[in-house]
């Protein structure tokens, strides 16, 4: 397990509208040999394929397509394409794209994958076949089908209140090649990628990516956060250089603060990474979270290049309660799925376990009279 390290990347000031804060990150030296493009899918839902009998169904209004050379030298960017399909389906019905994984190649030196999908999938596929061992508890559904079907949720970012008005009206910094998201001062999201020709080019995408159920129930009910102004005491200042020297601590201190305060929940946590795909000097990854119950937890994919630097990265925070679930399952599987060990691990009995389960949406899989007898010594126990 490693953290996530943005070394290359710097937070210049804030800008707050709203309830909404973006926090730009620019890089003093571009990555000149990997470039990324949208490839817009319209508002069709998406069939994805995962595997040979895998597959799950998504709104995926867009995917990236990264392009890189063996060599190292720059590589230019296709930039964002409409096009018109002549045999999409009629604007009355639902259309559907099948999408032949989530991360594909297209050519020698050209890779498409589904922005945040990557992260989604290994989420949903944690611990998805279910009990490795047929403990008595569990069903036989939970022994043949494992966690099948698996649902979550998440809202598109025009459904996030100000978001759309933020990025429309804040500036781009020159140098600019990501932004993290807040909302209510709650990272909702980071989002980085190689050039700032890419990133002025896929920066409305932002508007189509998923944001969780605290981020979007932050954006409706909290009022607008505070803009954090710079202040420079005008007694020390003698000269125009003297000016220069203290707007540029003011900027180190904003970053340090940033850095070590506002995104500590993302930055200071190790994660649990898998590749997916490599490409010449670069890899594509995601990354999971070790499950903290009541504190902050991501998800997301990175694209490194060959000293481990982030090129592309993309996050998502989950909910308290997608963050219950992750744990869950990882306390059981931990455990080999042995109820009364993972209850002991939690330091709860093996009926309270039971009810975490079903609270959780797993319910389905524990058999109908070990259930009902969670159920009924939760009733004595209240009673």
């Amino acid at each position: 397990m490693t953290t996530l390290d943005l070394t290359g990347l710097a937070a210049r000031p804030s800008q707050a509208w709203g309830a909404v804060r973006l926090v730009p990150l620019v890089r003093d030296e571009p990555v000149a040999d990997l470039r990324l493009r949208s490839q817009l899918y319209g508002d069709a839902a998406g069939l994805v394929e995962v595997g040979p009998r895998d597959a799950y169904i998504s709104y995926i209004p867009h995917g990236f397509v990264a392009t890189w050379t063996d060599e190292g030298t720059p590589a230019a960017a296709y930039g964002t394409q409409l096009s018109t399909d002549g045999n999409a389906a009629p604007s009355a019905t639902m259309g559907l794209h099948f999408h032949r994984r989530m991360a594909r190649r297209q050519a020698k030196d050209r890779l498409r994958f589904l922005p945040m999908h990557l992260a989604l999938e290994g989420y949903l596929a944690l611990h998805f076949g279910g009990p490795s061992i047929a403990w008595e508890e569990w069903s036989q559904r939970a022994i043949r089908q494992g966690l099948s079907p698996r649902v979550e949720e998440a809202y598109v970012g025009a459904e996030v209140r100000g978001l759309a008005d933020a990025l429309r009206i804040f500036e781009i910094h020159p140098n600019q090649c990501g932004v993290m998201v807040y909302v209510a001062d709650a990272l909702a999201a980071t989002f980085a990628v190689p050039h700032p020709d890419d990133y002025r080019a896929l920066h409305p995408t932002l508007l189509q990516d998923l944001y969780g159920e605290l981020i979007h129930h932050c954006a409706t009910l909290m009022p607008p956060v505070q803009d954090f102004r710079a202040r420079i005491s005008d007694s020390q200042i003698r000269s125009l250089a003297h000016l220069r020297t203290a707007v540029a601590e003011q900027e180190h201190a904003w970053t340090y603060f940033h850095d070590t305060t506002m995104a500590a929940g993302l930055l200071e946590h190790a994660y649990t990474w898998q590749s997916v795909y490599r490409m010449g000097r670069f890899t594509l990854s995601r990354f999971l979270p070790p499950f903290r119950p009541k504190q902050e937890n991501h998800i997301g994919e990175a694209i490194t290049d060959d000293r481990g630097r982030i090129a592309y990265l993309k996050t998502f925070r989950l909910s308290e309660s997608q963050v219950r679930r992750g744990h869950l399952l990882s306390r059981l599987a931990a455990n080999d799925w042995h109820l009364a060990n993972t209850a002991a691990d939690l330091g709860i009995n093996e009926a309270q376990l039971g009810l975490r389960l079903e609270s959780a949406g797993f319910g389905l899989l524990l058999r109908q009279e070990v259930l009902d007898g969670y159920r009924k010594q939760g009733r004595t126990r209240t009673g």
